[in-house]
């Protein structure tokens, strides 16, 4: 099977799932590395676990809107990867992901040290993923939960995580 595993138990806990590749960790911090907007940004890849992530942002002027928060984009990307990253824990190791859409509730101003974006899958299929996604804003010991998203991407069966080769870019 080249996409995503199922959820191992259905219960009131946090969801379990099977593991397609038991070296997803290393693959998801290869990938993130290469992601040369979430460099750029300042982003760091904080926590890889099956179907879990997390991605923070520590504040820079550069990353605000004209208030002095967080710009909304700089939020909803966070939020995309982390779900996004997230689904790709549960890929086999010849599939990818891709982000087909994600819907952004902005809740409240991004204001703090830092961004804190936490990434968990809600459904595991075949095709499809989806994702769910909050932000927090961290300030000192507390957090404020500032943003969440739904984001649904697909499986790329027998597609390798990385720069797609000379024949799709023409």
């Amino acid at each position: 099977m080249t996409g995503v595993n199922a959820r191992v138990n259905e219960g009131h806990g946090p969801p379990q799932f099977k593991i397609a590749n038991p070296a997803f960790e290393s693959r998801i911090r290869d990938s993130f590395a290469r992601q040369r907007f979430m460099e750029h940004i300042g982003a760091q890849l904080v926590t890889v676990e099956p179907g879990y992530c997390v991605i923070r942002l520590p504040y820079e002027e550069s990353l605000t809107q004209q208030h002095e928060f967080f710009h909304g984009g700089v939020i909803g990307t966070i939020a995309d990867n982390a779900g996004g990253y997230a689904a790709f824990t549960l890929a086999a190791p010849d599939a990818s992901v891709l982000t087909v859409e994600y819907k952004l509730n902005l809740l409240s101003p991004g204001q703090g040290e830092a961004l804190e974006a936490r990434g968990r899958v809600i459904r595991p299929g075949r095709s499809l993923v989806v994702s769910h996604s909050e932000v927090y804003a961290i300030d000192g010991g507390s957090e404020k939960l500032v943003a969440v998203a739904i984001v649904t991407l697909t499986l790329l069966p027998d597609r390798t995580d990385g720069p797609a080769n000379q024949e799709q870019n023409t």
